[in-house]
Order: structure tokens, then sequence, then C-alpha cells
């Protein structure tokens, strides 16, 4: 007697499990791209947000911005912009025209977005903790949407995707050694039980990137 057929195997070619990671990685469109930057970036800014309010930092050069922000009196969005402007040339250097464009657009929509957010979300008291991790992880989601749509927020982003570029190394690890620095230099202005919860929301943001953002892990471009 013929055993009846496993209904996995006898699903129709098109609803098959495996095509999800066997068909032709479909490119972004402008709108796909237009929509990922913006929802990218409104999500990076208001996790910075959430890192301002408990007196935090985090790593890369938004958590320099944010620690010089806490030491002179310049706003965190000016800030921001400036420090990341000299990584501009690096972009069109090592990663073209279209990436350069793309990761200065960024920079710009986060420090508008962070004086939308400032401006229009008004938060009375946060639990450092909470806002801590919470920002941490809502930048990491954030940077992982701009970086799949072919962007970075300037900075160390463009270091750490060169490297991985150049030799695999996952961008999450390379942000994460500088992300120790700027952590160590936090110790100079932020009260040092602040700075433990910063090293720990740290974590959690390249935890984000080190293990969704690697070669081979997303079929779309």
């Amino acid at each position: 007697m013929t055993a009846p057929a496993d209904p996995i195997d006898s699903a129709a070619p098109e609803t098959g499990p495996s095509l999800v990671f066997e068909q032709k990685a479909a490119p972004h469109s402008w709108l796909d791209d237009v929509v990922g930057l913006a929802t990218g970036t409104f999500t990076v800014s208001l996790g910075l947000f959430l890192l301002h309010l408990s007196t935090a930092v985090t790593g890369g050069t938004a958590g320099l911005s944010l620690l010089l922000n806490y030491a002179v009196s310049w706003p965190f969005w000016a800030l921001f912009a400036v420090v990341n402007l000299p990584f501009g040339i690096l972009a069109v250097w090592k990663r073209g025209w279209d990436f350069a464009l793309r990761t200065l657009v960024c920079i710009g929509a986060v420090s508008g977005f962070s004086v939308l957010i400032e401006h229009f979300f008004v938060v009375e008291r946060i639990d450092p903790i909470f806002g801590t991790v919470a920002g941490n992880l809502l930048a990491g989601i954030g940077l992982l949407i701009v970086f799949r749509h072919g962007a970075s927020l300037g900075g160390v982003n463009v270091v750490a995707l060169i490297i991985q570029d150049a030799t695999g190394i996952r961008v999450g690890w390379t942000m994460m050694v500088f992300d120790v620095l700027v952590i160590l230099l936090a110790l100079l202005v932020v009260p040092w039980p602040n700075v433990l919860l910063s090293a720990a929301g740290a974590v959690v943001l390249n935890l984000v990137l080190a293990l969704n953002h690697r070669p081979g892990r997303y079929i779309g471009h």
C-alpha cells in the first residue's frame, strides 16, 4: 500500500517553504528606500531621545554627540551633524556617491527628527534603566533598517561597513570596539552608574546589528 504523500512535499512549488531563501533577491524600489530610510532615521532619533533623557550614552558618533552635548552648550542635532560630516568624504571614496548621498540625507534626517521629537514628545520622567535599554534597542533597529536600504548614519557606521566589505568582520563587532572607547570617555562627564548602564545598552545595540546584519542574512538589496 502506498504511503500518503507528505503535505509539505505535495505543496505547490510556489508555496514551498524553502523558496523564501531560493528565489532571486528583489531590489528595493525608490519608494521602498524612501519609506525605509525615513522609518530607520526616525527610530534612531527616538532611541537617542530616550538615551538623552536617561543621561546615558551609546556608541558611534551618535554616542559621541550625546557625550559632547552633556559637556558643551551646543544642541544635539547640531553636534550630530558636525561630528559626522568629515566621514562623508570617506563614504564617497570607499562606497560611492549613491551611498554617500543617502548617508548625508540620513544624517540630516536624524538631526531634523531629533528637533521634532524633542518638541512634540514631552516626557516628565523616565526610568534610566528602561530608557537606556529601550533607547539602544530602538537605535539598533533603526540602524539595521538604514543599512539595509544602502545608507548609514556616517561616522563609525561607514568605517564598520567598509571593514565588513573587505574582511567579512560583522558591523556590530567593529562598532562595539569603538563604543567601548566612547563609553570610557563618558566617565569624564557622566556619573559612573549611568556609564555602566550605557555599556549594557551598547551591547544590546550591537547585538542587534551583529546578529542581523551580515553577509548572506538578507536577500533584498
